[in-house]
């Protein structure tokens, strides 16, 4: 009897718990069916991509010193790096730099682990080809920096949708002056400086 009972309670605790979970899915549901339908009419419109937005690489031909430390840390090995030892200066040469980015997962390990900084990541995010061979770029192609989409004067730049006012969904029109939803990196930085300073202050 009491193996009956834990079995009906048990029962009864799962049907709750998939009609909480029911719920909770179509009240999101219902929520996006009272919002407007926003299209960005690109290429004419584009968002703007976030502030830590991972998009093509961007390389720095004289700051490299051909260590390699990019290929280690890439999880496929991706970034070609050709060079031949100097004999006379017992130093690397670099001859050419090159990142295949039909294969690349833009994890962006090559960027953090750099010494030199000669690698930073770019918001181009525009890297369809008709040819898979196209993608890959070497020095000349990854020196080149892309347009920013604010400063682009054919396309009318939208806010990324997670950083507009509170309240607002449809980007078109929103004030620039606005504040926004979301804080600045640089923000959150000021804001933890300030914190931590106030104890010592205090001391």
């Amino acid at each position: 009897m009491f193996g009956f009972l834990q079995k009906v309670g048990d029962y009864t605790k799962d049907a709750l718990g998939a009609a909480n979970y029911i719920t909770q899915g179509l009240s999101i549901t219902f929520d996006h069916l009272r919002r407007r339908p926003i299209t960005v009419q690109y290429p004419y419109e584009k968002l703007i991509p976030s502030e830590r937005y991972r998009g093509r690489i961007h390389y720095e031909f004289d700051k490299c010193i051909s260590c390699e430390v990019c290929v280690r840390v890439c999880p496929i090995n991706l970034p070609v790096v050709d060079w031949v030892m100097n004999k006379e200066t017992k130093k690397k040469e670099l001859k050419n730099y090159s990142i295949d980015f039909g294969v690349c997962i833009f994890c962006g390990n090559c960027v953090e682990y750099c010494p030199t900084n000669c690698l930073s990541m770019t918001e181009e995010y525009e890297l369809a080809a008709f040819d898979r061979h196209s993608l890959n770029y070497d020095n000349v192609a990854l020196g080149r920096l892309p347009t920013s989409v604010t400063s682009d004067p054919a396309v009318v730049p939208l806010r990324e949708l997670a950083y507009l006012p509170k309240g607002e969904m449809d980007p078109h029109g929103v004030d620039p002056s606005r504040p926004r939803a979301g804080r600045l990196p640089e923000q959150v930085q000021a804001e933890m400086a300030a914190a931590a300073a106030k104890p010592a202050e205090n001391a």
